[in-house]
């Protein structure tokens, strides 16, 4: 490898996809080593790898009549490479997840509030057997044992009470939805 870096041209004539052959076997392990070290990840450090040897191909002649070595050249352009994506990282608007229509409404917790009130409302107009059942099942998280040990009712009355409380709340629902439709 020292024989690439000793000569200044780095023997930068002939055939230009050669020549990038060249530099590239001869120079991209370290150019890629120092840039890593300035980038979050590897595939950043690959891009940045990449673009410095196609701007040393589109810039060929200029490198190719120069007497200096190429080496430093391109850990130049890498280095500028590097200045300019943190700018550009630094200068990008941070972003933010894009909501749907759906979700924009739930943020405030508005919807929520309605069904609460409708629930509630929905509740009030059942007999006061059912509502104490759908309550201690479902507010207060009670299994059917609880529930008809805390009524003081059977069990086989509990699970019944429970259906059919479902259906008169399921019906107070609907005929809400029917009314405001």
């Amino acid at each position: 490898m020292a024989a690439t870096t000793d000569d200044p041209r780095d023997g930068l004539g002939g055939d230009p996809d050669a020549v990038i052959r060249q530099l590239y076997s001869g120079h991209a392990r370290a150019l890629h080593a120092y840039v890593a070290r300035f980038c979050p990840d590897r595939a950043s450090a690959d891009d940045i790898v990449q673009e410095t040897f196609i701007r040393a191909w589109r810039h060929l002649p200029q490198l190719s009549a120069d007497d200096r070595p190429v080496r430093p050249w391109l850990f130049r352009v890498a280095r500028n490479l590097l200045i300019d994506a943190n700018r550009a990282e630094r200068a990008r608007p941070m972003t933010v997840p894009e909501q749907s229509a759906g979700e924009a409404g739930t943020d405030s917790g508005l919807e929520e509030i309605l069904d609460r009130q409708l629930v509630s409302a929905a509740l009030a107009h059942l007999s006061p057997a059912h509502q104490s059942v759908l309550v201690e099942t479902f507010y207060r998280g009670g299994t059917m044992a609880t529930v008809a040990r805390e009524l003081g009712i059977p069990h086989g009355t509990a699970r019944s009470r429970l259906h059919y409380a479902l259906d008169a709340l399921r019906q107070q629902l609907q005929e809400h939805d029917s009314i405001a439709c």
